[in-house]
C-alpha cells in the first residue's frame, strides 16, 4: 500500500443472527487495522438474502460491535438500500457477453454430477457446476425466460478469465506474503443472481469494497480461497484492488470453528453470564 494512502477496513456480517466470539475476533482485527494505523473502520450489514436476514440481528450487532467499544465511522451501509447499484453490474457483465440464465434446478445437477465420470469441486468444496446451460442457444434461453422458467446467472468464467487476463496474470497482494497468482477458474461458472436474491454475496461484496475504498481487506482464513473470484470480478469492472489480511478462525473446545450454524455462544450470552467486554478484548492478544 502507497504510505500516502488511508488505511480503511470494515467489518461486514449478515444479519442472520446474534454474534459470537469469531465475529467479535473478525471485527477486532479490522478495527485494530484500521486504529493503530490512524485510517477507518467501515460497518457494512450484508443483509441481501431475504429469507434469513432480520432487522432485530442488523440492531443487535451494532448494540454488540458498541459493547465492545469497536466503534466505527460513519453510515451504517445496509446492501438491502442499494440493490440498483448490484443490478446495474451484472447489466454491464451482461454487455460483456460473460452472464447466463441457468435454469437447472438443484437436483438437476446433482443428476448430471452423478452421471459424469468426475466431480470437480470448487475451492471452497461445493461441487463445481458443469456448464449445462451455458451450451443452450440464445433461442433456447429466450423460449425459457418467456415461457416463466425461473433462473440464476451465472458469469461465463472461461470467457471471463480470457478477458481479464488479456493484460497480465490474475494475482493479489496478502500481508505479509506478498503477490500470489490466483485461479478463479477454479469455481467454475458461478452463480452471480440468484432467484431468491438479487445479487450474490461475491459480487455484493466486491463491488462495496471498491465502492467504499476498502485498501485492506481482514477477513477469516476460510475465505482466502474466494479471493480468485473477487480478483476477477475487480479486473472484469475496473474496481481498485485491495490488500489482504487473512487471520485464523476461533475454534471451540473440540478444535471447530465457531460458526452461528453451530449455536456458538453468542456475545449476549457472554454477557448475561457477566462477562465483560474488555475481557473478550483481551482473549484476542
Amino acid at each position: 500500500m502507497p504510505k500516502h494512502q488511508m488505511t480503511i477496513t470494515r467489518f461486514a456480517p449478515s444479519p442472520t443472527g446474534f454474534l459470537h466470539l469469531g465475529h467479535a475476533f473478525a471485527a477486532f482485527n479490522a478495527w485494530k487495522r484500521a486504529r493503530d494505523a490512524g485510517g477507518r473502520f467501515l460497518l457494512r450489514l450484508e443483509d441481501i438474502d431475504p429469507g434469513r436476514c432480520r432487522p432485530a440481528y442488523a440492531n443487535a450487532i451494532q448494540e454488540d460491535l458498541t459493547w465492545l467499544g469497536l466503534d466505527w465511522d460513519g453510515p451504517v451501509r445496509v446492501q438491502s438500500e442499494h440493490l440498483p447499484e448490484y443490478q446495474a453490474v451484472l447489466d454491464r457483465l451482461a454487455e460483456l457477453g460473460l452472464l447466463y440464465p441457468c435454469f437447472c434446478t438443484r437436483a438437476d445437477i446433482a443428476r448430471e454430477v452423478a452421471a459424469s465420470a468426475a466431480a470437480p469441486h470448487q475451492p471452497d468444496g461445493a461441487t463445481r457446476y458443469p456448464g449445462t446451460c451455458r451450451q443452450l442457444t440464445r433461442a433456447e434461453r429466450t423460449y425459457r425466460i418467456e415461457a416463466g422458467q425461473r433462473f440464476v446467472l451465472r458469469l461465463d468464467i472461461t470467457a471471463s478469465v480470457r478477458q481479464a487476463s488479456s493484460c497480465g496474470e490474475l494475482s493479489y497482494e496478502e500481508d505479509g506474503a506478498g503477490r500470489i497468482a490466483c485461479h478463479p477458474e477454479r469455481f467454475g461458472d458461478v452463480v452471480l443472481a440468484r432467484k431468491d436474491a438479487p445479487a450474490s454475496y461475491h459480487l455484493c461484496v466486491t463491488h462495496d469494497d471498491a465502492l467504499q475504498g476498502i485498501t485492506v481487506v481482514t477477513r477469516g482464513i476460510d475465505l482466502k480461497p474466494a479471493t480468485g473470484l473477487h480478483r476477477l470480478l475487480q479486473a472484469l469492472m475496473g474496481w481498485s484492488e485491495p490488500i489482504y489480511a487473512h487471520h485464523r478462525l476461533l475454534t471451540d473446545a473440540a478444535g471447530n470453528r465457531l460458526a452461528k450454524r453451530d449455536k456458538a455462544g453468542t456475545l449476549r450470552s457472554l454477557r448475561a453470564e457477566g462477562e465483560s467486554a474488555r475481557a473478550i478484548i483481551q482473549r484476542f492478544g
